[in-house]
């Protein structure tokens, strides 16, 4: 093959590499519209979302509450004042890092018994799917009956997220990808000659 003949291949290789789009990490609005408050079912509401990593939790709430991310037993007994991190801004939100279990409450003594805990389970990003977001327990009405994850009943797109930025850990950037085409083609063009 001629030298223009792999050029354009390299060309049209690259155009196609930069026009793929990453896999885009999605922002939930933790209860909705109702927000993270007194009363509220968030087993029910994580029931139907997947969570992975490099998707944001966004807590919405009044003053007087927080948002206390927290170990299992924490989680289960309601127990404030050991929690991994904690915000009382009104508005926090939470970039998932790892695949796993996380468990959040509200750290003023008798809210968390009063619903104001969410226990889910993240996906690795790569799967992109493959767990369900119901609470490691599932339920966050009695979490202490069981303390084996779920298992996944099917795979669920989320329905009440907005798309974000890209994770940088779901797919390869553009510019990435685009630097591996050329790499290829080049060593081909190199080697051919």
């Amino acid at each position: 093959m001629a030298l223009s003949g792999r050029i354009a291949i390299m060309v049209v290789l690259a155009v196609i590499c930069c026009g793929i789009p990453a896999v885009p990490a999605a922002v939930y609005t933790v209860g909705d519209s109702s927000g993270w408050a007194m009363g509220g079912d968030y087993g029910s509401w994580a029931t139907d979302k997947t969570f992975a990593v490099g998707d944001t939790l966004v807590f919405n709430y009044a003053p007087g509450h927080t948002v206390d991310e927290v170990s299992a037993n924490d989680y289960k007994t309601c127990t404030t004042g050991n929690s991994l991190s904690s915000d009382s801004s009104g508005a926090t939100s939470i970039t998932l890092k790892s695949a796993g279990s996380h468990y959040f409450i509200c750290g003023v003594p008798g809210h968390c018994s009063g619903g104001m805990k969410l226990a889910i389970t993240v996906a690795a990003a790569a799967s992109s799917g493959g767990s369900t977001g119901a609470s490691p327990s599932g339920t966050t009405t009695s979490p202490s009956t069981t303390t084996s994850p779920a298992s996944p009943t099917g795979v669920t797109t989320p329905t009440a997220g907005t798309l974000n930025q890209p994770s940088s850990s779901a797919a390869l950037s553009p510019a990435v990808a685009a630097f591996f085409t050329f790499s290829v083609v080049a060593f081909f063009l190199v080697k051919g000659n």
